[in-house]
């Protein structure tokens, strides 16, 4: 399966801007910049054979460093790192020494910083294989970059197959300990446009993760059994929801530590598409969209609160700060990998 390759869009700090065309024979496109490793386009038959993009974004790619979009931090369909969700007090202890982040959400940090990876120009590190069907990125985020310890080469693939799967592969090394959480932060929606309250969502947990009132992982890790965070028998969104807050909650997976399994499902009765997750990570941060807003998106569109949701596949929040849960550390020698897919059917 050939990626098609634009030509250079702009210029980004110097780098070059482009948006590769991954399709495959079921009809399944999607266009994925070395902007912050964006997905700006997914686009899918729906059960009547119409193309949906199912994904939030913008029309242009230079649309995504507009200060307007930057103050929303919205990270529409972009890599989030060196740590995804919010790390408490923008602080972390490694062997006994403290490194003070960048405190983008006082006092706490969320999703890497003021700048993350979501902001920075990656590599093309295989251009000259593209004909392969598979596209592989990497950015070097630099030693105290956000305050973090080390330079930490990181590098994502992506793959589409015939079966309406896009595989999302990560993979980073550092020169000293540090602290990494990646995931990709798609926001969702298989009707293409309007809310996402109706959709049906499933996922297989028993437990979640408890939270300060600001949203900080605590380090409790609660039963979902008599809750709203039950997910386990498939349900519309807006069921049990709060209707101003929706969900912002990490569920621990019900699957071996490691293991690749289900992560979520997704499905619209409108249109029949229905999104399949699959990761080896072992949480997954359901968020349904209450902080959106914005204007001039796809086709002029404004996205309000609840327009998307996502499913961010990640190790516990707030890990490197809570020794009972998951180890966030990677030390020099290893090699942090990450595996997550997105599968469309529609029915």
């Amino acid at each position: 399966m050939k990626i098609v390759q634009s030509e250079a869009l702009f210029k980004h700090k110097g780098h070059d801007v482009f948006l590769f065309t991954l399709r495959n024979k079921a009809g399944l496109e999607v266009c994925i910049s070395n902007l912050g490793t964006i997905i700006q386009s997914f686009k899918v038959p729906d059960r009547d054979g119409n193309v949906l993009d199912i994904v939030l974004g913008f029309d242009t790619m230079e649309h995504y460093l507009s200060s307007e979009y930057l103050n929303n931090n919205s990270y529409l369909g972009a890599i989030v790192g060196r740590y995804a969700n919010r790390v408490g007090n923008a602080s972390i202890v490694i062997d006994g020494q403290r490194y003070q982040l960048s405190p983008n959400r006082p006092p706490h940090q969320i999703h890497g910083g003021f700048e993350g990876f979501e902001n920075k120009v990656w590599q093309i590190k295989n251009s000259d294989q593209l004909s392969e069907g598979k596209l592989k990125m990497s950015y070097l985020s630099k030693d105290n970059e956000e305050g973090y310890p080390g330079n930490l080469e990181v590098s994502v693939c992506f793959s589409l197959n015939d079966d309406n799967e896009l595989m999302i592969e990560t993979e980073a090394e550092t020169d000293k300990p540090t602290a990494i959480n990646l995931t990709h932060h798609d926001y969702f929606n298989l009707n293409g446009s309007g809310r996402i309250d109706d959709h049906i969502v499933q996922i297989p947990s028993g437990l979640y993760l408890g939270q300060y009132s600001d949203n900080l992982a605590n380090g409790e890790i609660l039963s979902v059994n008599g809750t709203k965070y039950d997910f386990n028998s498939s349900k519309q969104i807006n069921k049990d929801w709060d209707p101003v807050s929706g969900y912002d909650q990490s569920f621990v997976l019900d699957k071996e530590y490691g293991a690749y399994g289900m992560a979520a499902t997704a499905y619209s009765e409108k249109s029949g598409i229905q999104l399949e997750v699959f990761t080896d990570e072992p949480t997954v941060h359901f968020y349904s969209g209450m902080h959106l807003g914005i204007t001039n998106a796809k086709n002029g569109q404004f996205y309000e609160p609840f327009s998307g949701f996502c499913f961010e596949t990640q190790h516990h929040c707030n890990a490197i700060n809570i020794p009972e849960f998951p180890s966030t550390l990677l030390r020099p020698g290893q090699v942090y990998r990450h595996k997550t897919s997105y599968c469309i059917t529609s029915r």
